[in-house]
């Protein structure tokens, strides 16, 4: 079967070109995916909302895959959904995907099997918290057992195009992929986690606009004692006042207080400064709902004490 298919190739380019567009610094969610992309003015669904695997009518090909993020308490259906996360920061260049149902010859894993046998590099939505996801694209479908009624896929390095020659990825390629999907999807997971925790506000500024949030460490991800990706080691700023707190422009202490440079406080330059950060001085955070979410008073403490050192 060849993969060399004019109008696959061009839908499925109009469609990483939207996520592109969409997914930059931020994940997705339902409605991002309900959206679709347009091609040749005709809105073109991403994924199918009640299946992990897609394939538009006018596609002779896969699109994407999903594994969704289970909420709390609900029945994961497959055991992907709890094993992918597991097998990335592992370090396992193929990645578990099962199909659907028990039946191989039904038509959704079919289309994993094309999809392997042509080369086709498909989208994978790979769910980071429950209703949100993050896009890797492309992924390859390298494997194919209906014994086990599963699948196996890949990661590659970023294409520019489909419509040139398209090859499943050399190991070397799958390792370096891996890597950096093992990064974005530490970053993914940490930032909506931190998010979550503090209903989609700035923890200074009270914003409440999830496009404009950062999850800052409050110890950076580098130390490895007190580094670690967790809640309780974030805060959601805005991204002024993200930048403000890493250059230690802006310090908080122990007692969730914040303080503001006399550099900055030296300076006028309008509302944004006056008040956006100058007039956050001697308040004090926003706190999660959950206990075990609050920043951890000894990191702020360390943290404190590097604001200190330069003010």
């Amino acid at each position: 079967m060849s993969s060399s298919d004019p109008l696959d190739a061009a839908m499925r380019d109009a469609a990483v070109a939207e996520l592109d567009r969409r997914a930059v610094g931020r994940s997705l969610d339902a409605d991002d995916l309900a959206a679709g992309f347009l091609f040749q003015g005709e809105r073109i669904p991403l994924v199918n909302p009640q299946r992990g695997i897609f394939k538009p009518r006018a596609m002779r090909f896969l699109l994407s895959i999903r594994t969704v993020f289970p909420r709390t308490g609900a029945r994961v259906w497959y055991d992907d959904q709890r094993r992918v996360h597991e097998q990335i920061y592992a370090g396992e260049e193929l990645i578990d995907y099962a199909f659907m149902g028990s039946d191989p010859d039904a038509a959704d894993n079919r289309w994993l099997k094309e999809a392997m046998e042509a080369q086709v590099p498909v989208i994978y939505f790979l769910g980071i918290a429950p209703g949100r996801y993050t896009a890797i694209y492309p992924t390859f479908v390298v494997d194919w057992s209906a014994s086990k009624l599963a699948a196996k896929v890949a990661f590659g390095t970023p294409l520019i195009s489909t419509t040139g020659a398209v090859a499943i990825p050399s190991a070397p390629e799958r390792r370096y992929a891996l890597r950096l999907v093992s990064q974005r999807l530490h970053q993914a997971t940490f930032r909506e986690a931190v998010l979550t925790a503090y209903g989609g506000r700035c923890a200074i500024s009270r914003l409440p606009e999830r496009r404009l949030l950062d999850a800052a460490h409050i110890i950076a991800d580098r130390d490895e004692l007190l580094g670690q990706p967790l809640v309780a080691n974030g805060l959601p700023l805005s991204k002024v006042h993200h930048a403000a707190f890493d250059a230690n422009l802006i310090g908080i202490d122990a007692d969730y207080r914040i303080h503001v440079s006399d550099e900055l406080l030296a300076m006028n330059d309008g509302p944004m400064l006056e008040q956006g950060i100058k007039a956050m001085r001697g308040k004090t955070l926003l706190m999660p709902e959950r206990r075990v979410d609050r920043p951890d008073r000894d990191r702020l403490a360390a943290r404190f004490q590097l604001y200190r050192a330069v003010n």
